[in-house]
């Protein structure tokens, strides 16, 4: 689709996340025809309750077989985080022709833990001539494919070391919750246990970036540990995923979530010739950042080949890729000296 761009785009999920990468894509010039949301208190209400900058007339079906048919070129997804929960909202979808781009985490890189449900996924979206990618900025960005890129000038690589160090102070609450805010050690480690503790996706992001390697891994492993205060309550986690090869760790992902961290940063380490360190002072807030990807990588979705995509095989993202290419006028052949 060249430069894309007004594409016509249905909002699945209007949570904080929803809510706000509709937003921006209303900024950018997008069309929202269409939302869909489970929640009974969304559901047959205009979206412009939820958004003030949507259009009138748009309600928020609860089914996606409502609204598959409005003449939609993409849907943004933003619901859950593990693939077994999406897959069913994907399906129809998909089955209809649509293009997704997903927040889903485990849907960033679902190939390695999930190759049944993402074979699946991926013959659909070809038979249907749609693109499915799941993208953010954590998996998705800072963690996959960013220490990919920076491989780019090494002849050879021998590890890979990413830490996150989060400050979640002041951020939503969900986020809060999902790292474990205010519990005790023992509550902690029952919900890690139960899966409702702990950040979703570090295997997916080791397992993306030995697929950009080329590096078939033996396992992977993870650790979530809690950070606790002086007064032995959870500030926040410190989760660690590590791929293998040869019995020693290949790639380390590491990433503190926690009140009040110090030096919040996104630290890449590679080792390799020559070897890579970039560091981002302060570190990529993670919701905005989200919003930003999601949207910025609609034209680049609706002009890539059908099937289920990853940060990986999409073109590099900018925000220049989201709207029309600016007019510049290239150099014509010098002429020849003698």
């Amino acid at each position: 689709m060249g430069g894309v761009l007004s594409a016509r785009f249905i909002q699945y999920g209007l949570g904080p996340i929803g809510v706000e990468v509709a937003a921006l894509a209303l900024r950018r010039g997008h069309q929202l025809v269409a939302a869909v949301d489970i929640d009974p208190a969304k559901a047959g209400k205009p979206v412009g309750a939820l958004l003030a900058t949507a259009p009138p007339g748009v309600i928020v079906a609860s089914r996606a077989g409502d609204v598959v048919n409005t003449g939609a070129d993409v849907v943004l997804h933003c619901t859950q985080s593990l693939l077994a929960q999406v897959l069913p909202q994907l399906l129809p979808l998909v089955d209809a022709g649509l293009s997704v781009i997903s927040t889903c985490e485990e849907l960033a890189f679902p190939w390695h833990h999930f190759p049944a449900k993402a074979a699946e996924l991926d013959s659909l979206a070809r038979s249907r001539g749609a693109v499915v990618v799941g993208l953010g900025v954590n998996p998705g960005f800072v963690m996959d494919l960013l220490p990919v890129v920076l491989t780019a000038p090494c002849s050879d690589v021998r590890g890979v070391v990413v830490e996150r160090i989060v400050d979640v102070a002041g951020r939503r609450l969900p986020l809060q919750r999902k790292v474990g805010v205010g519990l005790t050690t023992d509550a902690f480690r029952a919900g890690v246990k139960g899966g409702t503790i702990g950040h979703v996706g570090l295997p997916q992001s080791v397992a993306m970036i030995a697929h950009g390697l080329a590096r078939p891994l033996e396992r992977i492993e993870e650790s979530i540990d809690p950070v606790v205060g002086s007064n032995a309550r959870v500030l926040g986690l410190h989760q660690i995923s590590r791929g293998f090869l040869d019995a020693t760790p290949f790639i380390t992902l590491d990433i503190t979530m926690a009140m009040g961290a110090d030096h919040p940063c996104d630290r890449i380490t590679i080792d390799a010739t020559p070897p890579i360190h970039a560091i981002i002072e302060g570190g990529l807030q993670g919701d905005l950042a989200t919003y930003a990807i999601v949207v910025n990588a609609i034209g680049t979705v609706l002009a890539s080949p059908p099937g289920l995509l990853t940060a990986l095989q999409l073109p590099a993202l900018s925000l220049s890729r989201h709207g029309p290419a600016p007019s510049v006028k290239m150099p014509g052949p010098r002429a020849k000296t003698s």
